[in-house]
């Protein structure tokens, strides 16, 4: 994995500016907690935090390649790129020499055989900047699906970049300011590309590569989802899904440090484990490694709700046995969730407002995970490429806005009840966040490939998985990312394999659906290698405690907060709705309700205190 982080400036020689980069690397320790570097040349300065997982000992950056005895390109890398092997033959084929085992230094000379169109062979998740000596040029590049992150802020006569926006704020050229518009992206639940949230600064756009000379600054996409007319038949169709999973497995097992699956006893993480034991086991490597997150008291104390009909744990345990799986449950308590210090550092990965125990159970869980692995597999993002949320299956998914949101009647959002918001008549108004959604999902409707085809369902569920894979899928992503590189743990994500994202995407929602459930092709790909149990089980989400205690807990922080009276968030509530918030009884309003209002507001005064962001709602 890795943090990556640097600056380009043509008006001003950043070899005297060595402290300011290393302030920009130190803010990303967590994400490379084994080695660092630095490499400055007039124009450029670049920094690198390491997470060793690939040729441990050849692999520190930023790393060179020269060329009759002077440097011609330098890169800081994070991510893995999956198919270097096989690049790395072709490249010696032609005649170029590699002096260490690692995919960095295949991405450099592939930059250098190629040119820029060396992005478009290369198979991973990546995040990376490469300068070339040559042309003083640097190239940002980022992943297909947007599973690393990058972020960049234009400067007069350059530009910052870092995997987070904290990298990019150490450096004095610019200071976190969320605006209004900011305010809306955060609140929205809208992932617009390319907005960072704060002012000035942008994100790369996932499948994009961003060039920055002395002529100034230019975008382009080198890949994105196309439509394709789909010609196989369901049998061959549900036989490539499974083939690219097996070619996808082989792939992401390489690693030199050890390797997990995360387990939640559903289909995606069933089959990530299952096909990972067998190839496991074929190789001779052993039992495959897997973990699971639970709550204390939760399966014995479980209600079903909308979301979640069953507990996770059974299914976890059958799987683990049906494929001789070396085990554990990380088992964490209301007092864990609520432990101020975790929450601050959930909000400090972030760099954003967001909290909630569901971040906080995905901090701890990876960081438990990360004191016996270093790289865990996941099933992330199945539900948005095979269409396994319920709300792809009913009204929502029909709806004149994002299916999710329908779904959920978010806070402040086409549905939201005047309880769900704590904040002001007056910023809802100026805020008007239904107005921001909308114009957001005309937007994205407006960029849907299509095929030829007149039936409105197949048209109308092709939009719906492009939503999800280019909008929804960012905030999983992001919170995965964030979370697991908070402890140094690389998670990788098979169902993003852009392959496999391309092909199922064109498949008919016929195809999808054929056998009357959700994630049809998905259960019909993997269902040899799963107990029936767990192949026939419904969607159930990542699980969230139900423990009344820790309403509780977030209502007594509000109490305080609102007592204390020093916090700018303040300013931002009515008085009258968070006292009425804090005197009603558990329960008394939604539950989920109350969480969101509470969490939020919890987690922007958190924010605010942690990075120092200042609101400017004039703007």
């Amino acid at each position: 994995m890795c943090g990556i982080t640097g600056w380009v400036d043509y008006a001003r020689d950043l070899r005297g500016q060595e402290p300011v980069l290393a302030q920009m690397v130190a803010t990303m320790a967590c994400r490379g907690p084994d080695a660092e570097g630095i490499w400055i040349a007039p124009q450029v300065a670049l920094g690198h935090r390491r997470l060793s997982v690939i040729d441990i000992e050849g692999g520190r950056q930023p790393m060179s390649v020269d060329a009759e005895g002077r440097t011609v390109a330098v890169m800081t890398y994070s991510g893995e790129v999956y198919n270097y092997r096989e690049l790395r033959a072709e490249l010696a084929s032609r005649g170029h020499r590699f002096r260490t085992e690692s995919d960095t230094e295949v991405v450099l000379h592939a930059y250098l055989q190629w040119g820029e169109d060396f992005a478009e062979r290369l198979n991973g998740m990546y995040a990376f900047a490469l300068w070339d000596t040559d042309s003083e040029q640097l190239l940002l590049v980022r992943d297909r699906m947007g599973i690393k992150p990058l972020y960049y802020a234009e400067t007069e006569h350059g530009l910052l970049f870092g995997s987070e926006p904290k990298a990019i704020f150490a450096n004095p050229l610019i200071e976190p300011v969320v605006d209004t518009d900011g305010l809306r992206e955060i609140l929205a639940f809208v992932k617009n590309p390319e907005k960072a949230v704060y002012r000035d600064l942008r994100e790369l756009r996932p499948g994009s590569l961003l060039r920055v000379n002395r002529e100034g600054i230019t975008v382009r996409r080198y890949w994105k989802l196309e439509a394709h007319e789909h010609t196989d038949d369901l049998h061959t169709t549900v036989a490539t899904v499974r083939e690219l999973l097996d070619d996808i497995l082989a792939r992401q097992l390489i690693s030199d440090v050890p390797l997990c699956t995360l387990l939640s006893g559903g289909l995606d993480s069933s089959a990530v484990t299952a096909l990972a034991a067998r190839q496991l086991a074929a190789a001779g490597r052993g039992a495959v490694r897997s973990f699971a997150v639970d709550f204390t008291g939760y399966a014995d104390n479980f209600t079903a709700d909308p979301m979640r009909s069953t507990p996770d744990a059974p299914f976890v345990h059958e799987l683990a046995r049906h494929v001789d799986a070396d085990h554990t449950d990380i088992v964490l308590s209301t007092s864990e969730l609520m432990e101020p210090a975790h929450r601050l550092a959930v909000v400090r990965a972030s760099d954003l407002p967001l909290g909630g125990d569901m971040f906080t159970s995905l901090y701890l869980l990876f960081a438990a995970i990360r004191a016996r692995s270093t790289v865990a597999l996941s099933g992330e993002s199945a539900d948005e490429v095979f269409g396994g949320y319920r709300w792809f299956h009913d009204a929502a998914a029909h709806a004149d806005t994002f299916p999710w949101l329908a779904a959920s009647g978010r806070f402040m959002g086409h549905e939201a009840k005047p309880q769900q918001t704590l904040f002001t008549d007056e910023l809802v108004s100026q805020l008007d966040i239904p107005g921001y959604q909308a114009d957001s999902y005309r937007s994205a409707l407006a960029e849907v490939p299509h095929t030829g085809t007149t039936n409105p369902l197949e048209r109308r569920m092709r939009e719906v998985c492009y939503l999800h894979l280019t909008r929804f899928v960012q905030f999983l992503l992001d919170r995965k990312d964030r979370m697991s590189m908070a402890s140094g743990l690389e998670v990788r994500v098979p169902f993003c394999d852009h392959r496999l994202v391309q092909y199922v995407f064109n498949t008919p929602w016929s195809f999808k659906t054929f056998d009357g459930r959700e994630k049809s092709l998905l259960r019909a790909a993997v269902n040899d290698v799963l107990p029936v149990s767990i192949a026939e089980r419904r969607k159930s989400p990542y699980p969230s405690t139900q423990d009344p205690s820790y309403e509780l807990a977030l209502r007594d922080q509000l109490d305080k907060l609102v007592a204390d009276g020093t916090s700018p968030v303040l300013d931002l509530l009515d008085a009258q709705r968070v006292r009425t918030l804090l005197d009603s009884p558990v329960g008394a309003v939604s539950l989920d309700a109350q969480r969101r209002s509470t969490e939020l507001v919890l987690t922007l005064h958190d924010w605010i205190a942690e990075t120092g962001a200042r609101l400017d709602l004039a703007s």
